[in-house]
């Protein structure tokens, strides 16, 4: 399967398809909030981390040179010192800006009525649970 060439269209439903790779990069919640954060412009990594929140240096590390790998962020490296180095979205990361402000406004709009409905299930699953005698059974 040539992957490399203009025309290649990929099919996440195929389990063979290399666009999984890519569906999965963009479904890691660090990556989406790398992007969304790196939207307004470059940054170093201690801002970066700190808009961030609560990733360990480990994982960001990881997740910035994953991006850099997939080609939607560059690594800038100034000599002066102490060093600085800069993360800035390439214009193939950019294109993601649309689809993940979408699904953030999406998020953000509908948290409520995806908690309400979480609370609701987990109500009528511990019901059922005292309804046969508080031993979980089988679900299904």
């Amino acid at each position: 399967m040539d992957t490399h060439g203009a025309g290649f269209i990929g099919n996440v439903l195929d389990p063979g398809c290399p666009s999984r790779v890519v569906f999965a990069r963009i479904g890691d919640k660090w990556a989406t909030l790398v992007i969304q954060v790196l939207a307004d412009g470059p940054l170093r990594f201690s801002e970066l981390r700190a808009r961030v929140h609560v990733v360990t240096p480990k994982v960001l590390t990881q997740v910035l040179r994953a991006l850099e790998r997939d080609g939607l962020l560059t690594r800038t490296v100034f000599a002066q010192v102490p060093p600085r180095v800069d993360y800035e979205l390439t214009p193939l990361g950019r294109t993601l800006l649309g689809p993940l402000t979408a699904l953030r406004q999406w998020a953000e709009n509908n948290v409520s009525a995806m908690m309400d409905a979480r609370d609701a299930y987990d109500e009528r699953e511990d019901a059922a649970i005292l309804q046969r005698g508080g031993t979980a059974g089988p679900v299904g």
